[in-house]
């Protein structure tokens, strides 16, 4: 015997997964994440007997319901999987499942049109993040409906659709104690083994380290599949990994998916930077969308790892533009007149697409169903 859960399976900027309505999953966290677990088919490398992509950036499942959050209209709660382990981790934040929130919920009649464009504000359970998410909503025969067609179009993602356009409203310090966790904007760290790095530690959305490819030998510009296969590279920067954890007031990470770190390089497709970015173990064909808001917060920070490797125009809103394996991801950030050092605003363009619904189906030795 099976248990059947109605989900969506959408694709959410470069990454997909099912979303639930958090009504039809188990209340019990630990029901809950052998659910999860169970619909994805992990632990199995391959995912073969679930809807895992046997990879970490479609191994990731959209979590949804009505906020009772003043003012807000949405709650997310993210869960990233590995294909290969038993863990569900909700501490981190997603920027490209967060693009597919806003139309599950008017898919789903968790929330309604409110005209030609719909804007919903979503809180992000992983870090209490708030964001306004805004979505086209034409009027068709059958009424509003979300659009998904446009002209829009992302690096990693063939073809073209309708623009999501997310306006992060508070991003700085999202798992970290502060947008600088360690107090400085440039550390010189010690990593047994390896010797010193230099290397910002920076969290404006995402938690990462941020080093010079130059610095661990490498130019900045090789594949995923050659970062991905070159594993005395990986070794180092997973040894700086556990030394910069416990210094961003995270702890042991050995067992979690972030700090994410990321190799910068002088921009070579006439944007602002080229990275090359691990998630953390596996360098990621594109880059994240919190994951490119931190990169470009730390070009705008004076003295930080990208001096003298970014190029960004002056003024007080920035466009920065992120390279990465698969084309590049741009940012728009804006800062204190007052004060430059200090991001108020970010900004950035993500694409979703509805591919399937309907209902998942787990043994229900897992989880009989919610008895309504």
């Amino acid at each position: 015997m099976q248990t059947a859960i109605p989900c969506l399976f959408m694709r959410g900027g470069t990454s997909r997964g099912p979303f639930f309505d958090e009504a039809d999953l188990p209340a019990d966290v630990a029901t809950r994440d052998r659910v999860l677990l169970a619909v994805m088919g992990s632990p199995d490398r391959r995912q073969i007997d679930g809807l895992g992509g046997a990879h970490p950036l479609t191994s990731k499942v959209g979590i949804v319901r009505r906020s009772k959050t003043p003012g807000v209209d949405l709650d997310f709660l993210f869960a990233q999987l590995q294909p290969d382990r038993d863990t569900v981790d909700t501490t981190p934040n997603c920027g490209n499942m967060l693009a597919a929130v806003v139309p599950f919920a008017l898919e789903t009649g968790l929330a309604a049109p409110q005209g030609d464009s719909t804007t919903l504000r979503v809180l992000t359970l992983n870090t209490d993040m708030q964001c306004d998410i805004t979505v086209r909503t034409p009027m068709t025969p059958g009424g509003r409906r979300v659009e998904y067609s446009g002209d829009a179009r992302i690096d990693g993602v063939p073809g073209t659709s309708s623009p999501i356009t997310i306006n992060f409203l508070d991003t700085a310090g999202s798992v970290c104690p502060g947008l600088l966790p360690t107090g400085r904007v440039l550390d010189r760290i010690e990593v047994p083994g390896v010797g010193s790095i230099e290397a910002t530690c920076i969290d404006n959305g995402m938690p990462m380290v941020l080093l010079r490819a130059a610095d661990v030998g490498r130019t900045g510009y090789e594949s995923a599949a050659g970062l991905n296969a070159d594993t005395e590279l990986k070794a180092r920067i997973e040894a700086l990994r556990l030394v910069a954890g416990p210094l961003m007031g995270l702890g042991d990470v050995t067992a979690k998916n972030y700090p994410k770190m990321c190799l910068v390089a002088p921009p070579r497709a006439g944007g602002s930077i080229a990275t090359r970015c691990f998630i953390p173990h596996v360098c990621h064909e594109a880059i994240g969308v919190l994951a490119a808001v931190t990169v470009g917060t730390a070009c705008v920070l004076d003295g930080s790892i990208t001096q003298g490797v970014a190029s960004v125009a002056g003024g007080t809103v920035k466009t920065v533009s992120v390279e990465h394996p698969s084309g590049e991801f741009s940012v728009e950030l804006e800062l204190d007149p007052a004060n430059p050092q200090n991001v108020v605003r970010a900004a950035l363009l993500r694409t979703a697409r509805l591919i399937m619904r309907g209902e998942v189906m787990i043994p229900d030795s897992v989880w009989r169903g919610r008895q309504r």
